[in-house]
Order: C-alpha cells, then sequence, then structure tokens
C-alpha cells in the first residue's frame, strides 16, 4: 500500500498519514520534514534535494508507505520519479480538499506537533499566521496552493480520491483503502 496524500494545512493530511501508520503499520514520510532548509528564516530546499531524500524513503521502505505534505512540487517530482524508474508501483493519490472554514477549525483544535514546534505555546503563537495562510490557498499560485493540487490530482491518472468534507477518519481510511481510478 503506498499513500500520497496533498491538501491545504489543517485539512487533516496528518491525522489520516497517522491513522494509516496505526492500522496498517506503514512507514511515514511528512514532507514538512526535508522541505525546508534548517536557516532563519526557514527556505525551502531545491526540488532536486528533496526529492533525493524522498526517493531514499520510497526505495527503503519499498512495499509499503504514506507520504503526507501540501508540496505539488515534491509530489509531481515523486510521481515522474516512480513512473519513470518502476513502473510496477500503484499509489493512491488522496487530495483532503476541505473548505477554509474547516481547516481553520482544524488548524484551531491540532495537537502539539513536536516535530516542528518547541512546545505547544510556540505552535500556538502561530496560529494567527497559519490562519491567514489556511485562507489564502484559493487565492496563491505556488506549488502549495488549490490551484496546484487540482493540477497534480487532475493529471494524475493512477488511484485518486477526492475528500470534500470532514468526516471520521475510519471512513476516510475505507474510501482510500478502496478507491479505484
Amino acid at each position: 500500500m503506498k499513500i500520497v496524500i496533498i491538501g491545504n494545512s489543517g485539512s487533516g493530511k496528518s491525522t489520516l498519514a497517522k491513522a494509516l501508520v496505526s492500522r496498517y503499520a506503514l512507514p511515514y514520510l511528512d514532507l514538512d520534514t526535508l522541505a525546508w532548509n534548517n536557516t532563519v528564516p526557514p527556505s525551502r530546499k531545491p526540488v532536486s534535494d528533496s526529492l533525493i531524500e524522498i526517493m531514499s524513503f520510497t526505495t527503503a521502505n519499498s512495499d509499503n508507505w504514506v507520504i503526507e505534505g501540501c508540496y505539488s512540487d515534491l509530489v509531481s517530482a515523486l510521481f515522474c520519479e516512480i513512473s519513470s524508474s518502476r513502473s510496477d508501483t500503484e499509489i493512491t493519490l488522496v487530495f483532503m480538499d476541505l473548505s477554509a472554514k474547516d481547516c481553520i477549525e482544524n488548524a484551531k483544535n491540532r495537537p502539539w506537533e513536536p516535530h516542528k514546534y518547541k512546545s505547544k505555546a510556540a505552535q500556538d503563537e502561530n496560529l494567527a499566521m497559519l490562519i491567514e495562510w489556511i485562507d489564502n490557498y484559493d487565492k496563491r499560485t505556488d506549488s502549495l496552493s488549490r490551484q496546484s493540487h487540482d493540477k497534480v490530482f487532475n493529471e494524475y491518472a493512477g488511484n485518486k480520491v477526492r475528500i470534500t468534507e470532514r468526516l471520521p477518519v475510519e471512513r476516510i481510511i475505507d474510501l482510500v483503502t478502496k478507491s479505484k481510478t
């Protein structure tokens, strides 16, 4: 089982990924952990550098994995690399396409993310910026936008599922694991 999850911040990507990891003992890669240089302020790594790390992860865990993130450029690069090197690989693409209102509500209620913030207080200090970021999802045109996620989803010829409403995570897992194009 190979699953890639994309969507806006607060859409439930991490929640779904962690539930899949728990249910199926899948190796898990959060693209936030490799998309950025450790600089102040943070800056994006070149896509080629991040892709090397992603391919290392998929090669080490060739049979099963889940990858999640909002980086359509990295997901597109992954799909191109895998399609050119591994013709037998079937990946299910999940687009967590919730409304900004739902994503904002999820962001307000998200648990502490220790891989991103030193404390829950530090995470909460960033909430206003995150809400603004979420709210601008439809207006942005970069690789983290709805426009770019739509493009990746629409161009992907494999198994795919678009989730457009808040559903219990177990229901989403059922939809994802039963999906066929």
